[in-house]
């Protein structure tokens, strides 16, 4: 490779020598074979190569509302199912309330309900995506979790113009299949999510 583009001329001689070899019943010797096997376990060995920084973003992709979300990895602290919450009365309407995570009281929110999305009640299957930052942490309500993405930062497209009020202010992008990425930092920045934590 030069220049980062492909020799071709230099990989058809290459081709040329080894067909040649084949043909005329090349085998190699048992240094040849030491040498050969030697090179190949280093090649193997060696660590894949980091992508730069920025190039690919990983998300946990869930549905709401039967679309189609997700949200960055490094913001998801972990996936619990919900069995039984906690109401809080005098907050707002999209505090789903409390649950207890194996000791640890978390705060739970219908972000559906925080979007204006419709609202199809709480079911045995729903998950709950617990998201933190330094300061703050609670939990995100899902219909369901299809799984972890590996997305190409230059295939994450701007918000659609149609897309108005809170869901693009909140939305980091969307990928050509159409899930949009949620920009979980300013969730869990915006004041009107965490007011009631000073309730």
């Amino acid at each position: 490779m030069r220049d980062g583009k492909l020799d071709w001329a230099a990989i058809r001689l290459r081709l040329e020598k080894v067909s040649a070899a084949i043909e005329s019943g090349y085998s190699p010797n048992p240094e040849d074979t030491k040498r050969i096997l030697k090179a190949r376990a280093t090649a193997l060995a060696r660590a894949p190569e980091k992508t730069r920084h920025g190039d690919v973003i990983e998300v946990l992709e869930f549905l709401l509302a039967h679309e189609s979300y997700a949200v960055e990895t490094q913001f998801v602290r972990e996936v619990y199912t919900i069995k039984d919450y906690t109401p809080l009365p005098g907050t707002p309407p999209f505090v789903v309330g409390l649950i207890n995570v194996r000791g640890q009281i978390v705060s739970v929110i219908d972000i559906k309900r925080f979007f204006g999305m419709p609202d199809k009640g709480i079911s045995d299957l729903h998950t709950v995506i617990i998201i933190h930052d330094d300061t703050v942490e609670f939990g995100v309500l899902a219909d369901s979790m299809p799984g972890v993405l590996r997305i190409p930062m230059n295939e994450i497209q701007p918000p659609l113009p149609t897309l108005t009020g809170i869901r693009e202010q909140f939305l980091k992008g969307v990928t050509p299949e159409g899930t949009a990425i949620l920009d979980a930092g300013k969730l869990l920045a915006d004041k009107d999510i965490i007011l009631y934590e000073e309730a």
